[in-house]
């Protein structure tokens, strides 16, 4: 249960006043609380996201001049001498994103510190999987695309929305093992991680290496602020600011900023917990005995700041920025980047010019049917172990849901192509690959359930 949840429970309990969106007033019961309980769910961010690519096709298709105007406003910065300036576009592809990076970089330390990842012997089978998949999915493509076609587009299929694909999962309910989530969890993981080292080898050009060291002093600076227990947010907000402007100008991709940021943010809480329970727990004894109000208030201050330094800033920050990553960022970045004009034309030449069908068959061919091959690979040749409650057919059926691309392989073909017929040949091309993917990911999953159904019914 979410702290969000149990409010209510404990205002009611101790007689104090609520929230109005903790009240039992109709619009909040009714409305408020819903929809912010749809919000905390994965599928609510697969939701909007699709509600923002629709629109962004509607909006290109109605109204052409229109979209293409509206993301090619220009927006300009000037302090002193130094000017930045850039189209809307890209504000939203190398700002923006760069805070969804950042969010993936913590999610993926999270990860490796404590979760699914800590144990190499149970995460070796789902990043077996991710890396089997990636190469699966690039192989395809430059398959496709070796005869004269477009090899710069080889990293577009290798990239997990792990939105959509959990949305997807999530369509299938209790149909599907408990344990497939966390293995479909990790796998994005590994291939979130992967997929930010692909974009910083292979989508950086002209490094300008004043910029560079500048950016490598910045990251410096904030371990040195971290050694020295400075823990005044605006200051690593300035300096992450600085550092984005170091590498946007470096030449490597800006969102790599992001991503330094995420991997530097403390795992471990200022406080020891218990220490810190301890600590709060006298204090807040005091407040309940004091009658001085200023002395109370005072008191009740200190005890959230010590309860907050309580919390590690990596769970911190996900947790404030997890929000605006799912429900702000991605569908800006779907709206501004999904908008392709379709017609039977551009129907065609995607599934049939060699970048769109490189793309198509390494999402939905390539990526699942080397992914599992090398998953069951790992497990029959080494020490790993499949993940318990976990067999083949139900890894078999998740396979497919690897092939939705969507938001970050979008992000890599604006990357990869120079070309505007090749990059619109390819979003395209990526939007009919999630969708059949998905549709072959549920339908197997289903299917997994109906046929092992019978077979677990008849020992009971």
């Amino acid at each position: 249960m979410r702290a969000g949840d149990q409010e209510p429970s404990l205002e009611r309990q101790r007689g104090l006043r609520r929230a109005w969106l903790r009240s039992e007033r109709t619009a909040p019961r009714l409305i408020a609380r819903p929809i912010e309980r749809f919000l905390q769910l994965e599928a609510g961010s697969a939701a909007l996201l699709m509600a923002a690519a629709i629109a962004a096709l509607v909006w290109a298709n109605a109204a052409g001049d229109s979209y293409g105007d509206f993301w090619s406003t220009e927006i300009g910065f000037e302090l002193g001498g130094f000017t930045l300036e850039d189209d809307l576009l890209h504000v939203v592809n190398d700002l923006l994103m760069a805070v969804f990076f950042y969010v993936v970089a913590l999610e993926v330390k999270r990860e490796v510190r404590f979760g699914s990842l800590r144990d190499p012997a149970s995460a070796a089978v789902p990043v077996a999987a991710a890396l089997g998949t990636m190469l699966g999915g690039a192989a395809a493509y430059v398959a496709v695309n070796i005869d004269g076609g477009e090899l710069g587009g080889w990293a577009v299929p290798i990239a997990t929305d792990i939105a959509f694909a959990i949305g997807a999962l999530g369509l299938v309910g209790k149909r599907a093992p408990r344990e497939l989530r966390i293995f479909l969890l990790t796998l994005a993981v590994v291939d979130d991680l992967a997929t930010i080292a692909v974009i910083a080898f292979f989508f950086s050009e002209g490094i300008v290496f004043g910029w560079l060291a500048a950016a490598a002093g910045l990251t410096l600076l904030v371990v040195v602020l971290q050694r020295l227990h400075v823990r005044y947010m605006p200051v690593y907000v300035g300096v992450a600011a600085v550092l984005w402007v170091a590498v946007f100008e470096s030449g490597i991709h800006a969102t790599i900023a992001g991503v330094v940021l995420g991997f530097l943010t403390p795992a471990v809480a200022f406080h020891p917990r218990q220490r810190a329970g301890d600590a709060i727990a006298g204090r807040l004894a005091e407040v309940a005995r004091a009658e001085d109000v200023e002395v109370s208030e005072s008191t009740v201050w200190e005890v959230s700041r010590v309860a907050r330094e309580g919390v590690s800033p990596l769970a911190r920050m996900e947790a404030q920025l997890h929000p605006w990553s799912a429900y702000v960022i991605l569908p800006l970045f779907a709206l501004a980047n999904a908008g392709v004009v379709v017609s039977g034309d551009t129907l065609g030449d995607a599934l049939t010019s060699q970048v769109g069908l490189g793309i198509l068959l390494g999402l939905v061919v390539g990526a699942p049917v080397i992914g599992l091959a090398l998953a069951w690979a790992v497990v029959r040749f080494t020490p790993a172990r499949m993940p318990e409650g976990l067999d083949w057919p139900s890894i078999g059926a998740l396979a497919p849901l690897k092939g939705i691309g969507f938001t970050v392989a979008i992000f890599i073909s604006v990357l990869a192509f120079d070309n505007d017929v090749a990059r619109e040949q390819a979003k395209l091309a990526i939007l009919l690959a999630s969708a059949l993917a998905g549709i072959i990911g549920v339908s197997a999953l289903f299917l997994r359930h109906r046929i092992t159904r019978p077979a677990r019914a008849e020992p009971g």
